[in-house]
C-alpha cells in the first residue's frame, strides 16, 4: 500500500490533540565561554539546546504552543538541568525516557560513574573574523542506546494526538539504531494524521560519511510533508548539488536554489512543502538573513525580505528557529506568506539572544516581520 503523507494544508484542528507540536531528538547542556575561547575559559553560561527539540522550545515559549519533546537523559543532576531548562520554555518533558543510575540491569540503565552520560557541548561563537567552534562530548549520550520500539509512538500521536512532528539530521545519524527510531516514529505520525517536517541539518562530526547520511535520508524523506534544508543539507544529506558561486548573494544563491528544490520535489511526491533560511556571512558577527518556502503542488515561492548586515551574538539555532517560526504560522492557520516571515524572523532572532533558543516572545517577532517589510530600523521601546 503506498505511504499516505499528511500535506500541510491537512494539519488537525487543535481542539483534536493534546500536543500542537512534538519533536524526537537530541539534547544537550550546552557551555558558553562568553567572549574568550573554551580552551581559556574560566567561567562559563549553561544553556541547553539540540537541533530538534530547539523547534519544541521555540513553539512552546515563542509561540504559547503546546509542545513536547521525545528524547533520553540520564537521571541526575545535568539531565534534571537539562529538563528544567525545557520546562522553564514550557515544553512538556512527560516523554521523556531516563535512564537510572542504578546499574541494576533494567533496559533503561547505567552505572553512576558516567559510562552512559548526558550529552554536553561547548560552544564559542567567535568574534570577527575568528569563526565560531563548538567541540562535542556526545558519544555515549542516553539517545545513543534508543531503538525501534522503546517510544510509546501510538500513545504519542493516537491517544494524546500531535498536530505537527519534527526531527532531523542529527538524530538519524547519531547510532546505529537512531535511524530506526526516526523512521518508527515518522510513519506512526503519518499513519495518526500528524504533518511531518525534519531538517535536513547535516553534520560531519556526528557522521562523517555522507554516503552512509544519504543512504538514511533517503529513506526518511518519503515519510516526510516538510523538508527543511538549504543547499548544503541536500547536497550532504541527499546528494543534489546546487551550482552556486562562493560567497554569491541572495539572489543568485536563490535562483540555483529553487532549481534543486524542483528536482527534490519530483523525486520525492510526497512532500507538500520545502523550505530553509539563508545566511551570508561577512565575518563571524555581522550576517546578511533571509529565507524562502516551496509550496510543491501550488508551485510556488514565497521568499521573505532580506536582512542585510545584520550584528549578532550568537549564530546557533537560525535554522530551528526558522523551522519553529514556519510551524507556529501553519499551526495558527496562516498562509504560506506569512509562515515564511515567521520563519525568517524567529531565525534572526534566536542569533541576538544568548544559547539555541530563543528568548522573543510572539509580539516582539511580530514586529520584526513589520520593520523588515517596510524596511524600517529599530527604535528603542520606552
Amino acid at each position: 500500500m503506498a505511504n499516505r503523507v499528511v500535506n500541510y494544508r491537512d494539519i488537525k484542528a487543535a481542539d483534536s490533540c493534546r500536543y500542537d507540536g512534538v519533536s524526537l531528538g537530541e539534547v544537550m547542556l550546552r557551555l558558553d565561554p562568553f567572549d574568550v575561547p573554551t580552551a581559556r575559559a574560566v567561567q562559563m553560561r549553561l544553556s541547553q539546546g539540540g537541533g530538534e527539540t530547539n523547534v519544541a522550545c521555540g513553539l512552546a515559549h515563542t509561540f504559547g504552543l503546546r509542545a513536547a519533546v521525545v528524547t533520553a537523559l540520564v537521571d541526575d543532576e545535568v539531565g534534571r538541568n537539562i529538563r528544567n531548562q525545557m520546562r522553564t520554555a514550557g515544553v512538556d518533558t512527560s516523554k521523556i525516557i531516563w535512564f537510572n543510575t542504578k546499574n541494576d540491569g533494567t533496559k533503561f540503565s547505567t552505572d553512576g560513574k558516567g559510562t552512559l552520560a548526558n550529552g554536553i557541548n561547548f560552544t564559542y561563537n567567535g568574534r570577527g573574523v575568528v569563526p565560531s567552534q563548538t567541540c562535542y562530548y556526545r558519544a555515549h549520550s542516553p539517545i545513543r542506546e534508543l531503538a525501534a520500539g522503546d517510544v510509546d509512538w501510538k500513545t504519542i500521536f493516537e491517544v494524546d494526538g500531535a498536530r505537527t512532528f519534527n526531527t532531523g539530521g542529527i538524530c538519524t545519524l547519531i547510532s546505529p539504531t537512531s535511524a530506526d527510531v526516526a523512521l518508527e516514529a515518522v510513519q506512526a505520525a503519518n499513519a495518526a494524521g500528524t504533518f511531518v517536517a525534519a531538517d535536513l541539518n547535516y553534520r560531519a562530526k556526528v557522521e562523517p560519511s555522507k554516503e552512509r547520511a544519504r543512504a538514511i535520508n533517503k529513506k526518511l524523506a518519503p515519510h516526510l510533508g516538510f523538508l527543511v534544508g538549504n543547499d548544503s543539507d541536500i547536497s550532504d544529506a541527499l546528494g543534489y548539488e546546487t551550482t552556486v558561486g562562493k560567497g554569491a548573494g541572495f539572489e543568485e544563491w536563490l535562483a540555483a536554489y529553487k532549481q534543486t528544490v524542483k528536482q527534490v520535489a519530483k523525486d520525492f511526491g510526497n512532500l507538500s512543502l520545502i523550505g530553509t533560511q539563508w545566511r551570508g556571512a561577512t565575518n563571524a558577527d555581522l550576517i546578511s538573513w533571509g529565507a524562502v518556502l516551496y509550496d510543491v503542488a501550488a508551485d510556488e515561492f514565497h521568499v521573505a525580505p532580506v536582512r542585510r548586515d545584520v550584528p549578532i551574538i550568537d549564530r546557533t539555532g537560525g535554522g530551528d528557529s526558522f523551522t519553529s517560526g514556519v510551524l507556529a504560522a501553519l499551526l495558527k492557520g496562516k498562509d504560506l506568506s506569512t509562515a515564511v516571515q515567521w520563519g525568517a524572523a524567529h531565525g534572526i532572532l534566536v542569533q541576538e539572544c544568548p544559547g539555541d533558543v530563543t528568548l522573543i516572545e510572539e509580539d516582539r517577532l511580530l514586529a520584526e516581520v513589520k520593520r523588515a517589510a517596510s524596511g524600517g530600523g529599530v527604535k528603542a521601546v520606552r
